[in-house]
């Protein structure tokens, strides 16, 4: 099976499948970022960037074994429209609706670790680490959240791309850890991860009493600005680029996010 038999499968998925699987993957990505805040809050000052970016891959290693709908790496279905083997309109709706199940369960883990108290670790420095890291997502200029934004998908899509040829747990695992690694050491941005940084700094901000620094406004224009680039990063060049120069096509049952069958 190549990729646009993936894509197609993808483009056809009920509502229902479609929508769990993304809220799955939306969830995975979260805890991915939490994982890479406890270590930033753990190794900080030294060290904090490099161990935060080891452990983010996590989410998007499970999102790939499990075979969850991720929209970043949705991206990648633009490949069967550009090889006119998907239709515009499929594509379109597995995005929104793959979209907003990966808000949804981003979302989610937001209030399991607020309501929980995850937020109080190291004595507050947990904390301080969220309310940081989403000031400065929501402070950026809107050009430099676009650019960073393409530069990220460039990276997952490949990431994606390597995990759907890698044959075996291991291989898929290695593929994707290292452009992940990668993006996250960089700074880039990644519209699915930052639905779960932003409103959690957020939320945060709100529980601790302080002084609220970050708006619903910083949160849609983040969103907005990095969802177009990680859209031009994945779609246009890395989707674009794979189809112009003919890459040779993935094999079957080796993909992210690939429907179960039954």
């Amino acid at each position: 099976m190549n990729y646009n038999e993936i894509a197609l499968k993808k483009g056809a998925l009920p509502f229902r499948r479609s929508f769990t699987a993304a809220f799955f993957a939306g969830l995975f990505i979260a805890f991915g970022a939490l994982c890479s805040q406890i270590a930033s809050a753990e190794f900080a000052p030294c060290g904090a960037k490099f161990a935060a970016a080891a452990v983010f891959p996590i989410g998007l290693i499970m999102v790939v074994l499990v075979g969850a709908e991720l929209f970043t790496g949705n991206n990648l279905m633009a490949y069967s429209v550009y090889d006119r083997s998907l239709g515009k309109g499929a594509l379109w709706k597995n995005w929104l609706i793959v979209y907003i199940g990966n808000l949804v369960g981003s979302l989610f883990l937001v209030n399991l670790v607020i309501w929980g108290g995850t937020y109080r670790l190291f004595g507050g420095q947990l904390m301080k680490t969220m309310i940081a890291a989403a000031e400065m997502k929501t402070s950026l200029p809107p050009h430099e959240m676009f650019i960073r934004a393409i530069g990220c998908n460039i990276l997952v899509c490949i990431a994606v791309w390597c995990a759907l040829k890698a044959k075996g747990t291991a291989g898929k695992i290695i593929a994707t850890f290292l452009p992940v690694f990668a993006f996250v050491y960089c700074g880039f941005e990644h519209s699915i991860a930052n639905m779960y940084f932003i409103p959690c700094g957020m939320a945060a901000q709100t529980v601790s009493g302080g002084e609220l620094t970050i708006s619903c406004s910083g949160l849609f224009m983040n969103l907005l600005w990095v969802t177009l680039g990680n859209i031009v990063g994945g779609a246009v060049i890395v989707a674009g680029g794979l189809w112009l120069i003919g890459s040779e096509k993935p094999a079957a049952g080796t993909g992210d996010n690939q429907p179960k069958a039954g």
